[in-house]
Parts: C-alpha cells; structure tokens; sequence
C-alpha cells in the first residue's frame, strides 16, 4: 500500500510540476520525471555549474556530427568528464541508465529532444527502441562516451 500511494504522489509531483502537457507525450515524461528531473529540474533549466541545461541544448547535440549517437550513448553508459555548455564549466558524473529498457530510453530522449523549446533538427526523427538497442551492443561507458563527445561541442 505505502509503494503504491508513494508511487502515486510521485505521479501527481510529476504532472504537477511539468503539467498535463508534457505527461501526454507519455512514458518519456514519466521517465524524465523519475530519473532526470532531480538534477535537470522540471523546465529542463539545469542547475548552472553543476547540471547542465537540457532546454535548447540538445537540439544543439543532435545536430552535431555524431550527437544524435552521442546522446543515445550517455542514457546507456553515462558520462564522466568536464564539459562546458554555453560557456558554463560543468564536472559532474551523469549515471548510465541502461537498466532502463530500450523503449523507456528511446521515449525519454524523444522527450527531451522535444520538450520545452527543443525540437529535432530537420530531417531527423524520433528516437527508436531498435535504435536503443543497437547502441546498446558498442558498450558505451562513461570514459568512451567522454572521449567520443561531438568536437563542436568542446
């Protein structure tokens, strides 16, 4: 009983805090609610210098040689490393998910390539469980995912 009203409470914060906007876009929201919101706050707004901003960056990601990969690679094996977005320094470590299935990924960044002001850039489309599970079979990790971060991004 107390897993279950916990688990409703979480889903109330969640559609509360991101609206009923953002749950209809579906198990992508729940996820981001679940695993990315604590850092990378409901508006995707980041926490400067300590989490970077998802909001109008990851449009930026995919459209670099290798982002849209590069993305699918973190969600799977995380990423350890500084890195500086819009000209703000970030060193934290961002966990793997990969005990996440292929679907849950692929909705989740379907999600935040979408949400707020993101949007694809033109002529990609959105993220697919078999997509997921091919990048699954390279083992990304947090080292390689580092060493493999689009140079335009640098």
């Amino acid at each position: 009983m107390k897993k279950f009203l916990l688990s409703g409470l979480t889903l109330w914060i969640g559609s509360s805090v991101l609206g009923s906007g953002a749950l209809a876009q579906g198990g992508g929201a729940r996820v981001y609610v679940a695993y990315c919101q604590g850092c990378h706050q409901a508006g995707g707004q980041g926490n400067k210098g300590i989490f970077p901003p998802l909001n109008k960056y990851v449009p930026k990601i995919l459209a670099a040689k290798g982002g849209r990969q590069y993305l699918a690679n973190i969600m799977i094996g995380g990423l350890q490393g500084p890195i500086q977005v819009s000209g703000v320094k970030y060193n934290q470590v961002m966990p793997a998910f990969s005990q996440l299935n292929d679907a849950d990924l692929a909705g989740l960044l379907n999600y935040i390539s979408t949400s707020w002001d993101n949007k694809f850039p033109k002529g990609q489309k959105t993220y697919t469980a078999d997509e997921i599970k091919a990048a699954r079979v390279k083992k990304p990790n947090a080292q390689t995912n580092y060493k493999a971060r689009p140079k335009t991004l640098k």
